[in-house]
């Protein structure tokens, strides 16, 4: 496995690659890895001959306030599980490379990315547009393969995406979860062992709103007051929304029908985490 750290190196090995007749599937990510990267790595060796994993914590999608400082990175140790995994290249470029100074661009998606997570977060997704356009430009990825877990931010690419006539296939991979349903999320090493119990709630709602669809509930307000009160119920859980949205406009849904997803975001101390469910792909 190369590892690439300027986007001219970067640029000039995927220009060779693709010369050559050669696809790439990109897996772009911010490091720390766990067991869903390295899913959407083997996802992505089954797309394309070359795999690229771009580890880049990128400075321009966090708030003021939020964990960019203490973000865990270990290149050494991403370097040595991606190597395992089979990838060609991984791109681990600075900051001051992919942003050098007098940088003013910047790549936004209205509507989809105002509600949600991007109430909250305002500037968030126009930070992953912007880094995830550059990274299309500068590997030339015929794939790319991003997790189910932020789905707001999948959604939001595959319309950047559609919008800018990229031929470029944005590929979805379902969440990839702990024994005990957590979803995996580099962030979950903030948790204390008190808080790593409390987060299961998002789970264990997301457990009850499945059991509920099969049972035949058809309305979305019924369903949303159920979870809401169970999350509200469980201690150390802060919950930022709930809601039920269309899976491709993520449109507030008024029926649970096939195509509604649940999402959520919640506070556990001071971890941000976010879950969702497409909750007819568990009734058969």
């Amino acid at each position: 496995m190369e590892i690439i750290r300027t986007p001219a190196a970067m640029t000039a090995w995927a220009n060779r690659m693709v010369a050559a007749g050669d696809a790439i599937a990109l897996v772009p990510t911010m490091g720390y890895f766990h067991a869903g990267h390295l899913s959407l790595m083997r996802r992505a060796k089954k797309l394309a001959k070359l795999v690229v994993v771009s580890l880049f914590v990128n400075p321009i999608q966090f708030g003021p306030q939020e964990d960019l400082a203490r973000y865990p990175r270990d290149l050494a140790r991403d370097a040595a599980l991606a190597e395992k995994e089979g990838v060609d290249v991984l791109f681990a470029p600075e900051a001051a490379a992919m942003y050098p100074e007098g940088s003013q661009t910047r790549v936004a998606v209205s509507g989809l990315a105002n509600g949600l997570c991007g109430a909250s977060r305002p500037g968030h997704f126009e930070g992953v547009t912007t880094v995830v356009a550059k990274l299309f430009h500068l590997v030339k990825p015929r794939f790319a393969v991003f997790g189910q877990k932020d789905f707001q931010q999948l959604a939001v690419i595959r319309r950047m995406t559609a919008d800018l006539n990229w031929d470029i296939e944005i590929v979805g991979h379902p969440i990839v979860r702990e024994p005990d349903g957590l979803a995996m999320s580099s962030r979950n090493i903030y948790l204390s062992a008190g808080e790593r119990q409390a987060a299961l709630g998002l789970f264990r709602a997301i457990q009850h709103a499945r059991q509920r669809v099969r049972e035949g509930l058809g309305e979305v307000a019924v369903l949303l007051s159920e979870v809401r009160e169970m999350l509200a119920a469980t201690p150390g859980v802060a919950m930022e929304y709930v809601e039920c949205v269309d899976e491709a406009t993520l449109v507030p849904s008024a029926d649970l029908a096939p195509g509604v997803v649940l999402v959520m975001a919640a506070r556990v101390g001071t971890t941000r985490l976010i879950d969702n469910d497409k909750l007819f792909a568990e009734v058969k």
